[in-house]
C-alpha cells in the first residue's frame, strides 16, 4: 500500500460514517497519504416526475442535510486540531458522478466506505448505492463494516 497518496472518504450519514473516517485517518497517518473526505448532497426531491404534496418533507430533507453537513465539518476539525490535514469536498448533485469526478480531479488511488447497503429511505434520502460506486471507480476501493447488530443508522 506504499502507493496510496490519496485517499477518499465517502461519507453519507455522518452517525454512521465515523467508522469509514476513522479509517481513511488512520490509513493517512500511516501512509503519510493526503486525506479526503466527500459527502454529496443528492436532492431526491429534483427528480424529473416528483411532485409530493407534503412540503414539510423537503424542509426536513434540507435540514438532514445541514445537519449533516455540520456535523461532518465537527468531525474533520477535530482531526485537523490532532494535526491531520483534510481536505472536505461538499457536492452537490448525483453521488457516484460526483465521487468519481473527485478520484480524477483528486488522483485518489483508494476510497474508503462504509460496506452496509441502504435501506429504501436511505438511498432515497442520500441516492448511494455501493455496487454503482464500486463498478464505475479506477481505483482501489476498502469497505468499511459496521458492528454486527441491528443498524441504528
Amino acid at each position: 500500500m506504499e502507493d496510496v497518496k490519496r485517499i477518499l472518504v465517502v461519507s453519507r450519514n455522518t452517525k454512521c460514517c465515523r467508522k469509514a473516517v476513522h479509517y481513511g485517518v488512520s490509513l493517512a497517518r500511516k501512509f503519510g497519504a493526503e486525506l479526503y473526505v466527500i459527502h454529496v448532497s443528492h436532492n431526491p426531491f429534483s427528480l424529473h416526475g416528483w411532485n409530493l404534496a407534503i412540503p414539510s418533507l423537503e424542509e426536513e430533507y434540507k435540514r438532514l442535510v445541514r445537519e449533516t453537513k455540520e456535523e461532518l465539518t465537527v468531525m474533520i476539525n477535530l482531526e485537523k486540531k490532532k494535526g491531520m490535514e483534510v481536505k472536505q469536498l461538499n457536492k452537490e448533485g448525483d453521488p457516484e458522478t460526483e465521487i468519481f469526478k473527485a478520484v480524477r480531479d483528486e488522483k485518489i488511488d483508494l476510497i474508503v466506505m462504509l460496506a452496509h447497503e441502504e435501506g429504501h429511505l436511505e438511498h432515497f434520502i442520500f441516492g448511494r448505492s455501493n455496487e454503482e460506486i464500486i463498478r464505475k471507480m479506477p481505483c482501489s476501493v476498502l469497505l468499511v463494516k459496521q458492528e454486527t447488530g441491528p443498524v441504528t443508522c
